[in-house]
């Protein structure tokens, strides 16, 4: 079992930036391909990025250029940099883990899920 905690979200004007925290735990953190997602209001979780064992990098088309995946293995932490946010970035931002080699963008291809934090991006 891998546990998965995320910190970092929060409120911040369109523009702005949040750096979100996922801290695992329970596995051999460096095996594990990493990712996150989002959840709006009435929406289904999409895919946002991902970063595999290897640091291959992955990147929906919507964030791309703004948002920076990356992990630090020595502190079983994976991070999400969001920059030039707009209010289209809301919802909740969730933590994803996989024991693949390999990056899924549907969430039915992630085992491991953190409890999720909101980020709040206002107009």
């Amino acid at each position: 079992q891998v546990q998965l905690v995320e910190s970092g979200g929060g409120m911040a004007p369109a523009g702005g930036s949040l750096r979100l925290s996922c801290v695992a735990s329970g596995r051999t953190f460096s095996d594990y391909t990493l990712g996150w997602f989002r959840q709006a209001p009435g929406k289904e979780r999409e895919f946002v990025a991902a970063i595999s064992s290897g640091g291959s990098i992955y990147y929906a088309e919507s964030v791309k250029g703004r948002f920076t995946i990356s992990r630090d293995n020595g502190k079983n932490t994976v991070y999400l940099q969001m920059n030039s946010l707009n209010p289209e970035d809301t919802g909740v931002y969730y933590c994803a883990g996989r024991s693949s080699l390999t990056i899924s963008t549907g969430s039915r291809g992630w085992s491991y899920w953190g409890q999720g934090t909101q980020v709040t991006v206002s107009s």
